[in-house]
């Protein structure tokens, strides 16, 4: 492992489990001073702890405002200052409500742009002050390839998504000049952690699901949350910083797009 991210400061936004967990702690493993901000407390105090170092957890929940200005105070007053956020946190709990577009009940997808894309805009508010102050600041957003699939079902999550992609694109674009880059990580279908212990308690239904989704997948494995932290230490390093506005595929070639 390299200490290629020694000194840089930054926050995870969803950082208890999945994605998020795992990015932690590849951060910290490359030398980064890490907060991790999650709505589960102790899932992400567990992180922290493990990932070890520079590394400390703070509560925040992304659809409330004032919850984020705290949680990107506490890492700013904890570092002095912010190098890098990847901001990764979304509300999966309503993704079985969100139907299609005339069967959808209006509270789920109220619900679904309150977290995964509002959420996304309040944090970048508050940490973007602070990447332009460190004058090599970085964010990347966890996206995902629905938005740029088609799907009978699922429309809030991917319009959420794709809106997402214009707003890493916005800021990409007007804060670029200033030293800021912001890139998306798309995962494809990934096994968290979480997922395999729920895929062994029903071996059946997670035989079905994994089937399906190798048999559109031109790779020898499905994808794990391991395989997305590498992606964003990338781009919140140096060796990410003449990338701005990009969108990474990272999903095996499941979806492959010029």
């Amino acid at each position: 492992m390299t200490n290629r991210l020694a000194g840089r400061r930054i926050i995870v936004f969803g950082s208890a489990t999945g994605i998020g967990a795992a990015t932690v702690r590849r951060l910290a493993e490359e030398g980064a001073q890490v907060c991790a901000a999650d709505i589960n407390i102790a899932g992400a105090t567990k992180v922290a702890e493990d990932a070890g170092g520079a590394t400390f957890a703070v509560h925040v929940d992304i659809a409330d405002e004032a919850s984020v200005q705290q949680a990107t105070a506490a890492a700013v007053d904890r570092f002095g200052g912010l190098d890098g956020a990847h901001i990764n946190a979304a509300d999966l709990r309503v993704i079985m409500e969100d139907s299609d577009a005339l069967a959808i009940d209006l509270a789920t997808f109220d619900r679904t742009i309150a977290v995964n894309l509002r959420g996304h805009l309040l944090c970048t508010r508050e940490v973007l002050p602070h990447l332009v102050a460190s004058g090599e600041g970085a964010i990347v957003y966890t996206s995902s390839g629905a938005a740029h699939g088609a799907e009978p079902t699922r429309p809030c999550y991917a319009m959420a998504k794709a809106g997402l992609n214009a707003l890493m694109r916005h800021v990409a674009a007007r804060w670029g000049k200033e030293g800021v880059t912001a890139n998306v990580l798309a995962p494809g279908f990934t096994v968290t952690g979480e997922m395999k212990a729920q895929m062994d308690a029903n071996a059946e239904e997670a035989r079905k699901w994994a089937d399906y989704y190798m048999a559109r997948t031109p790779h020898t494995r499905l994808g794990t949350s391991e395989d997305h932290a590498g992606v964003v230490a990338m781009l919140l390093s140096q060796d990410g910083r003449w990338i701005n506005g990009g969108i990474f595929d990272v999903n095996g070639g499941s979806l492959m797009r010029a």
